[in-house]
């Protein structure tokens, strides 16, 4: 069996090869070189790279078989993910690896600015002693403000309170209740200005952040403070600050992290008491260690066909253990629908009813979708495109909850209208303690057949010898029959027969069948593919 390939763009730890074991054919290249990384992705099925690896659409384009792009870091600016949710290429980061790096990395900024340690280093290995010169301050009854209270910046009030600093923070998105746990006091950002001794900013970068600390926030705060940015450039901005600086309406800085990067020239250079670092924030052993096991493991989850927490661009958060064994069953119900109604519903509900709902079962709605179009569109569909695929061919979907199953401990069944007015039914359910998947019910017919890689489903008026067609037909073709159901509403009445056969149907075998048993109905299932 041939191995799926992963292809490593650029250096990473040893331990991201550890993680991610035997099963799968290691490649490398420079990522950075692109007459290199384009021929080299063509046929992989996963590709890591950390910052200097571009995957856009031309990358995107040159990789046929790509199924993930793992970024063993948190930043996703090198990776076009709309264009990747498009060809259904899954992204994920490792959004935690680095939080306690950047957040030393921080404090570290914070206390050299106050203590004038980068000049005063500078200056005593140049031959000169400045004890008085570089004089600072102390951290301890002085007031912190940190802008943006997201897992970076408690790690940071954390510290700091430890400092015996006073903290207080600006984030929209926090509630007074959760600051008041971390003994964190919330302010309006332009109060946080005007009563900081520093500042510290860990903000995402967006455009509402991009400028955030600039010409008109400069003009609120004390000459006295201190900021650092080891979030992301752009937020402070450069030259605003340098003007601050230069004026004395800011007493110093701490940079990481840059509007333009790399970069060897900034207005802040000038300035003897702004301590800079070459966007260090990752930068340790642990940090690029953590982000590369982190991957790694995503890598494996993805090609593996199950979904990650730590993808970008897929919905359904983490996965409870209970709800697992169900994506596969709900992804061929998908299909069995597909085959059924021969059309993608211009409605479709996930109906979802049992025990199973006490639990967080939303992803059943994108294994729904990705079976509903995996029969359907020549391109790839996964995870990730299937709510895109859904949107464009104007399919709504909805997704329902139920703790009490009539029949069953569990049971899904989607339910779609078509443009015609038809609507369409199947439910399944996993059985015993192997977890068999079967179809329990078609269009309103009660049945239970285990689910097969070959199907068909017949619908014709009930009467006698009706079986015995359908077998002898069957056998002259040498399709032999795996299980075989009959369900009816009344006698008489409309029927259904449900096969399950070794291997898929002639065409023409599926048309004398119905024509020989006057089928209103005939409809064949292949999930071998």
């Amino acid at each position: 069996m041939t191995k799926p390939v992963v292809l490593i763009a650029e250096e990473l730890s040893p331990a991201t090869i550890d993680a991610l074991g035997p099963d799968f054919e290691i490649r490398h290249c420079d990522g950075a070189d692109r007459s290199e990384l384009l021929p080299a992705i063509a046929d992989v099925d996963a590709v890591l790279i950390r910052s200097a690896t571009k995957i856009d659409e031309e990358a995107l384009a040159a990789a046929k078989n790509l199924k993930v792009v793992a970024r063993a870091g948190v930043g996703l600016d090198n990776v076009d993910v709309k264009a990747a949710t498009v060809a259904g290429v899954m992204v994920v980061n490792a959004p935690t690896s680095n939080i306690t790096s950047a957040a030393e990395l921080a404090v570290g900024l914070l206390l050299a600015t106050a203590r004038n340690i980068a000049p005063a280093n500078e200056a005593l290995k140049g031959g000169a002693w400045k004890r008085s010169k570089y004089a600072g301050v102390e951290l301890l009854d002085k007031t912190v403000g940190v802008v943006g209270l997201g897992r970076i910046g408690v790690l940071v009030a954390e510290r700091l309170a430890a400092f015996g600093m006073k903290v207080v923070a600006y984030d929209p998105y926090v509630s007074a209740a959760r600051a008041g746990q971390l003994g964190v006091q919330l302010l309006p950002l332009e109060d946080l200005l005007r009563e900081s001794d520093f500042i510290t900013v860990h903000l995402p970068k967006t455009p509402e952040t991009l400028g955030l600390i600039g010409e008109e926030a400069l003009k609120l705060v004390k000459p006295s403070v201190r900021i650092v940015n080891a979030a992301r450039g752009g937020i402070v901005d450069e030259q605003a600050l340098a003007v601050a600086l230069k004026e004395g309406r800011v007493a110093g800085a701490g940079i990481d992290v840059f509007a333009k990067e790399p970069t060897t020239e900034s207005p802040l250079f000038e300035f003897e008491s702004v301590v800079v670092t070459p966007h260090l924030g990752a930068s340790t052993d642990e940090a690029q260690e953590k982000a590369g096991v982190a991957v790694a493991r995503s890598v494996r989850l993805a090609l593996g066909g199950e979904l990650v927490p730590d993808a970008v661009n897929v919905s359904g958060g983490v996965i409870a253990e209970e709800v697992r064994p169900g994506i596969a069953l709900v992804e061929k119900l998908g299909r069995i629908f597909t085959a059924l109604a021969g059309a993608v519903p211009t409605q479709l509900t996930v109906d979802v009813k049992g025990e199973i709902t006490e639990y967080d079962v939303s992803v059943w709605k994108l294994a729904a979708l990705k079976g509903l179009f995996q029969d359907v569109v020549e391109d790839q569909v996964s995870y990730v495109n299937a709510p895109l695929l859904a949107q464009e061919r104007g399919c709504e979907v909805r997704l329902l909850t139920d703790p009490v199953a009539e029949d069953f401990r569990n049971v899904t069944t989607l339910r779609g209208t078509l443009a015609d007015g038809t609507e369409v039914s199947v439910a399944g359910t996993l059985t015993g303690p192997r977890l068999v998947e079967k179809v329990v019910g078609v269009n309103g017919f009660d049945l239970e057949v285990p689910i097969s890689e070959h199907m068909a489903f017949f619908t014709y008026v009930d009467r006698p010898g009706i079986i015995g067609t359908v077998g002898r037909v069957l056998g002259e073709a040498d399709i032999n029959i795996g299980g075989m159901q009959v369900a009816r509403k009344a006698q008489g009445g409309a029927a259904l027969v449900a096969l399950t056969v070794d291997s898929a149907i002639p065409a023409g075998v599926l048309s004398d069948i119905g024509t020989e048993i006057g089928a209103s109905g005939v409809k064949v299932v292949d999930l071998d593919g």
